[in-house]
């Protein structure tokens, strides 16, 4: 087992290195060796979450075809310039709405050179605003109802009659907690902007300019905000179904009544919403495609093929030696695998991965499915290493270089707003869950 347990970290290492979509296809080559070299059974591919992850993304790719991103960020852009004091509390909760409605932390990108330059321009050390800013952006993953993870954990616990509002009467509150912890530890973080010596060295060598960032104009506002409304209301449904299994379509198969679940209620009013918004807004599909959103979603789904896949038959095929050797430790101990899954996520690189991979082990050791939704933002680890791209376009973004990797590359400016939000996002579920359940 642990020679398997090499191959499959070697994978993961490997494929995280790659980039892109080089995290799901050194899946492809760990199950490979997995299935023809040490004999494992594969298990069956993630089809369901993958398919309710295009569909979302499909949803939101049109979205931003049809001008509603910009829009948010527009709007966005207004409310941080009229309130610039209070910018380090505003910029993550803006980033975690985005996130929260959208349903992928990348749209944070268009939003993060406004929060660095209204950070500037007011003298507030953007190191502050733009750390949990990015850290909000994925906090929100966890909370969203239509993220690839949440929709990853709602297929996982689906045989436990857990419903989509009870995830979500943990998830919001706590993240919003650690968001918020996060962000009054930021108001503190380094020296004003102008006492900083690297601020004032790029200011004596003229290294900053007057240039004023400008965001893209929205040829039609009214398209845009349609577009936004039809994305916001399919989400609502979604909720509202998830949350309700009796508003659901039944049939009667084979003498049973069988509701229609909700990986099919998903991907059936996200596709749908995507089809009225390039009906109404009259946007071209093709322009769907190529958008950032879409770029990055389709990455999601490669990664959660391979490395999902991967993942499932190591642990179908080892599971009996798994749960003799940690089973005891874990049931004592639940908390001790939030830990591993902050670990496997800073490994693979994606939360829905982290999920589909690693919460059937958990299943499986008996840990209570509420004790697994306390520590789903846990999944939240990958800001540790500062490569992400969010982390990455943040940095650049800062002019000033007050955001910045650190001389020992993990003392960087994400750091401790990172470990304040996930630490006190699963405290703080742990909690609810007792109080709630």
């Amino acid at each position: 087992m642990l020679l398997q347990l090499a191959f499959v970290l070697t994978a993961i290492i490997v494929g995280a290195r790659l980039g892109g979509i080089g995290l799901g296809v050194m899946g492809g080559i760990g199950l490979g060796i997995l299935t023809f070299v040490f004999g494992l059974q594969p298990t069956s591919p993630p089809i369901d979450v993958m398919l309710m992850i295009v569909a979302v993304i499909t949803a939101a790719s049109c979205m931003q075809a049809a001008g509603g991103l910009d829009l948010m960020v527009k709007v966005a852009e207004r409310l941080l310039r009229k309130h610039p004091s209070r910018i380090t509390l505003l910029s993550p909760l803006v980033t975690y709405i985005f996130t929260f409605v959208a349903g992928t932390g990348h749209v944070a990108y268009s939003v993060l050179p406004v929060i660095a330059e209204v950070a500037r321009e007011t003298k507030i050390r953007p190191e502050r605003p733009l750390g949990i800013a990015v850290i909000a952006s994925q906090q929100a993953i966890t909370a969203s109802p239509i993220s690839a993870a949440t929709v990853a954990l709602l297929g996982l616990l689906a045989g436990f009659n857990i419903s989509l509002i009870q995830i979500l009467m943990i998830t919001i509150p706590a993240t919003l907690f650690g968001v918020l912890l996060g962000a009054l530890y930021s108001l503190r973080v380094g020296k004003d902007l102008t006492e900083d010596p690297e601020y004032q060295r790029r200011l004596k060598e003229g290294l900053l300019n007057d240039s004023h960032y400008e965001l893209k104009d929205i040829h039609n506002k009214h398209k845009a905000l349609l577009s936004v409304l039809i994305f916001i209301v399919a989400t609502v449904f979604i909720v509202i179904f998830g949350s309700f299994d009796t508003l659901r379509p039944a049939h009667i198969i084979d003498g049973k009544t069988v509701i229609t679940d909700m990986p099919s209620i998903i991907e059936i009013l996200m596709l749908s919403a995507a089809a009225l918004i390039l009906l109404l807004t009259k946007t071209n599909g093709l322009k769907a495609v190529q958008g950032s959103v879409f770029s990055a979603g389709m990455q999601a789904v490669v990664a959660i093929f391979g490395i999902a896949w991967m993942g499932d038959t190591f642990l179908q095929g080892n599971m009996t030696a798994l749960k003799t050797s940690i089973e005891g430790i874990v049931t004592q101990m639940p908390w001790l695998f939030g830990i591993a899954l902050f670990v496997m996520s800073i490994l693979l690189y994606s939360q829905a991965a982290t999920v589909r991979a690693f919460m059937p082990l958990g299943l499986a050791l008996g840990i209570s499915p509420y004790l697994l939704i306390a520590m789903f933002p846990a999944v939240n680890g990958y800001f540790f290493i500062p490569n992400y791209p969010t982390v990455v376009a943040a940095i650049n973004f800062d002019r000033t270089g007050t955001t910045r990797i650190g001389k020992y590359v993990l003392n960087h400016s994400f750091m401790m707003p990172g470990l304040i939000a996930t630490i006190v996002s699963v405290t703080t579920g742990l909690i609810l869950v007792k109080l709630i359940f």
